[in-house]
């Protein structure tokens, strides 16, 4: 995953990302399509795009001029024949050969995607049919970009892919959606699984477990504190989202895509890695362009509930890092992760279930060789 349609909606329009640690252009391009290069000119290496985005008509090396049109064709060598006879490039120079790497650029429900194989097949093949549904679900028409935020967490970024498909922790380590009734392992719920295992979904109901409420307060759970209220509750207000009722889905597609709905707030987190031990979270906000004033302005306000700061997902981050600094020294180690049996399993309807962990690190194991 490496941007959103919306965030390039002119001819022109380009962002920089990476895919693992190489640099990578998004562009919308003049041709009315979307493109992804290596950001690395031909010439000598040189970064040809150094903003986070932006429109041009073509991408010029600060290096030696060499520029480039929006699918990433060369087009221009400063001094090709030389000058006064002198100098220049050979006769059989052809920039046609030396244009921008490009890759596979595929969109799927607004997300733009893109491989250095150019034989990987469609991104629904990849997805699966029940990962592909969900994908259709939160994308089900157009939609409207609201904004970013974008964090450092100093930790493996395969701690963080844990952590979202990672059911069991969300009501144990995230006191406002315990209390507030956002998400608790006692709502209808489910998690599910494509066939290979890596792909998965987290899903809830609130409002749905006021019978079984009990189990939090018997327990004593630290994120389940009844006396605890909210200044302005209107933060939770909000509208049924889809028709299904569900009120959370946490979607995940392997390697680096997290698509969103936390109440009425929808988001991609996109995974930038920077190292073993750091690595860059990009959360995209949207809403659909049908939207009402009122339900955008309630959208933006219910951002406050994720990001860096937000009153849910800011305890991810932590845990990351205190993993990572617990695990660093001791790589021959390992975790226990049983909850649910020591199988994966494509569908739960439970949350209390590390099944979504086991086929993450399973599928990475295969991709891998290990």
């Amino acid at each position: 995953y490496v941007a959103l349609a919306v965030e390039l909606p002119n001819q022109g329009d380009y962002k920089t990302t990476q895919i693992g640690d190489t640099p990578v252009i998004v562009t919308h391009g003049l041709d009315g399509e979307f493109h992804a290069m290596v950001n690395r000119c031909a010439h000598r290496g040189a970064k040809v795009c150094r903003e986070n985005n932006g429109n041009t008509e073509t991408l010029t090396c600060v290096y030696h001029q060499w520029a480039f049109d929006t699918s990433g064709d060369l087009i221009g060598v400063p001094f090709r024949r030389g000058l006064g006879g002198k100098g220049g490039y050979p006769k059989d120079f052809d920039m046609k050969d030396h244009g921008l790497q490009k890759l596979k650029v595929e969109v799927f429900g607004d997300c733009i995607f893109a491989t250095f194989d150019h034989d990987m097949p469609n991104v629904e093949t990849y997805f699966g049919p029940k990962m592909s549904d969900y994908h259709r679900r939160m994308f089900n028409r157009p939609v409207e970009l609201l904004g970013y935020h974008r964090q450092f967490i100093n930790s493996n970024w395969k701690l963080y892919a844990d952590n979202t498909h990672d059911p069991y922790h969300a009501s144990l380590l995230h006191l406002f959606h315990t209390t507030f009734g956002l998400y608790r392992a006692s709502q209808i719920c489910g998690t599910e699984l494509d066939e290979t295992g890596m792909h998965n979904c987290i899903h809830s109901k609130a409002g749905t477990d006021e019978d079984r409420i009990d189990a939090y307060k018997t327990a004593d759970i630290r994120t389940y504190q009844e006396g605890f209220t909210l200044h302005d509750p209107s933060v939770l207000a909000g509208w049924p989202e889809f028709d299904d009722g569900d009120t959370l889905c946490i979607h995940v597609i392997f390697p680096n895509l997290v698509a969103q709905q936390i109440a009425n707030t929808l988001a991609t987190r996109q995974i930038l890695t920077h190292g073993p031990d750091k690595f860059e979270l990009i959360w995209t906000y949207f809403g659909y362009a049908d939207d009402t004033p009122e339900q955008r302005a309630m959208r933006i306000k219910q951002i406050n509930l994720i990001g860096p700061a937000g009153l849910i997902s800011m305890e991810d981050g932590d845990v990351c890092e205190i993993v990572q600094n617990g695990i660093v020294r001791d790589g021959e180690k390992s975790s226990v992760v049983l909850m649910g049996g020591d199988s994966v399993t494509e569908f739960q309807d439970t949350t209390l279930t590390e099944s979504g962990i086991r086929g993450f690190w399973r599928g990475y194991r295969k991709i891998m060789g290990f």
